[in-house]
């Protein structure tokens, strides 16, 4: 500090952190080339944006913490509001964790999980066409057990070679700075193939990267759009249109995560690869409906938001309690992101008030409350925290023994059932549906990174009885004790 501040006595030195807000002030009713515009303006000025909250360290005296509220207020430009003490947060520890990144980065195994490699799904391991491998039936998969370079990767490649492939269509929610999918994509354009991509333009802090890819993917003659005025494309969704003799055929990609080969190797994600006629259909009309089309009067097999998704699901949960009703078995296992909205809630605490048994897997924030009595004594919360990231989404109902799973893009939140295209798809391979179901009950015994939530809102680590009992999911799929199985 001397060095930085020569001839000055220095009387003390204390860290603080500012927040600011990252939110993007978009007119919806902007047209697709002012939006980009607007967003690469708005990305510019982000780093002035208004300040809404500011991390001290426990040590800074009361006198240095009212000068920093004072003078970020003044900066503060309407309608901002002047900072008080409640935006103000004490840290007693390390501020920014992402330094952390530097000694995780050494050289050191010992003190690092063993080195993982994802594996190729069994029936995508021999050098067989990836088409004629899907028309056989459906593909599950499970990320990052299963390789992603092998299976969707592979798909997207094969798609951009083959000189059978007519149309590949295409969601990209968060690209990354090196994209080898959007470079796959920029081939098959060169290729005369018909491309169509939707970037979301809006995808929090990958706005930069989508405006790059964007930019690129147009110039070589790819059909590039950006959804659907005022709502977010957050569907994970492929469609690609291939010549077999004298038919067209369409294979599609249905998935929970983003087409994004860096963070397939370190998030949980579900995808399906089919050739089913009728998901073709669908996304056919999704893709209309993503590039300006009209909207189709009604999906055959997908749960499609923000047009009935929401519906569907509380169908869904008030079905269990018709079967509880008549005394049949019931049971609702859900996983996703956050749990939110209040009327899906609402209607869990109904279902667990009329008998029905509810696990939630539940990895970030949950605003519902398990285990009050009368209210939700039928509900579990967990949450799995590990090596990976839990990413996937997957619901399941018994429905009186004729079970439903749905894989899929949306957490029970408003912003995913009101304000974005989300994408839900039924797995109906039974094989796939009891693999994927186990795979819920397997995450249900964990007690290593496992964190159970009580009724009063606090999260409690699971601990095994010993180390011989100890049950870690992600260690499991690792070492080879795969549940899904193509």
């Amino acid at each position: 500090l001397e060095s930085l501040f020569p001839g000055v006595e220095i009387l003390g030195w204390y860290t603080f952190r500012i927040t600011r807000n990252t939110d993007l002030q978009i007119d919806n009713g902007d047209e697709a080339d002012d939006l980009l515009e607007l967003i690469q303006e708005e990305v510019r000025n982000r780093r002035f944006a208004e300040v809404v909250r500011i991390e001290v360290h426990a040590s800074m005296p009361p006198a240095l913490r009212q000068l920093l509220l004072a003078e970020f207020s003044e900066q503060q430009e309407p309608p901002a509001r002047p900072l008080t003490s409640d935006d103000m947060y004490e840290v007693m520890g390390l501020m920014d964790t992402a330094d952390l990144l530097v000694i995780s980065a050494l050289a050191a195994p010992a003190l690092k999980d063993p080195v993982f490699h994802p594996v190729t799904p069994p029936r995508l391991a021999g050098a067989r066409n990836i088409f004629d491998v899907i028309r056989e039936g459906d593909l599950f998969l499970h990320h990052p057990y299963d390789s992603f370079a092998s299976s969707v990767e592979r798909f997207i490649q094969t798609a951009a070679e083959d000189p059978d492939v007519l149309a590949i269509k295409l969601t990209l929610y968060r690209t990354g700075g090196d994209s080898s999918i959007a470079r796959l994509l920029a081939q098959a354009a060169e290729r005369g193939k018909q491309v169509a991509v939707l970037i979301e333009l809006q995808a929090r802090f990958d706005e930069e990267n989508n405006i790059i890819w964007a930019q690129r993917l147009e110039n070589v003659g790819v059909h590039v759009s950006y959804g659907v005025t005022g709502l977010k494309t957050h569907a994970k969704v492929m469609l690609v249109v291939r010549r077999e003799g004298d038919t067209m055929r369409r294979y599609v990609h249905i998935g929970t995560g983003n087409y994004n080969p860096k963070t397939a190797r370190v998030y949980t994600d579900f995808g399906l690869l089919s050739a089913n006629t009728l998901f073709g259909a669908d996304l056919t009309d999704l893709f209309n409906v993503l590039t300006g089309f009209a909207s189709p009067a009604g999906y055959r097999k997908l749960i499609v938001a923000p047009k009935g998704m929401r519906e569907r699901f509380l169908e869904m949960i008030r079905r269990e309690v018709s079967h509880q009703s008549a005394g049949r078995p019931t049971r609702i296992i859900a996983k996703m992101n956050g749990l939110v909205d209040p009327e899906i809630i609402a209607a869990l605490y109904e279902a667990s008030q009329a008998g029905v048994s509810i696990d939630l897997l539940v990895r970030g924030i949950c605003c519902l409350r398990p285990g009050l009595p009368g209210i939700s004594e039928t509900i579990r919360v967990l949450s799995i925290v590990g090596r990976f990231l839990e990413h996937s989404r997957a619901f399941y109902f018994f429905n009186g023994g004729a079970e439903e799973v749905y894989i899929g893009s949306a957490d029970w939140m408003p912003r995913n059932l009101d304000r974005r295209i989300e994408a839900v798809a039924p797995i109906e391979d039974p094989a796939h549906r009891q693999a994927l179901r186990d795979l819920l009950l397997l995450m249900w015994q964990d007690n290593r990174q496992a964190w159970e939530l009580r009724p009063d809102g606090s999260y409690v680590q699971r601990q095994p009885p010993s180390p011989e009992a100890e049950m870690a999911t992600h260690r499991v799929l690792v070492e080879g004790n795969r549940v899904l199985s193509s």
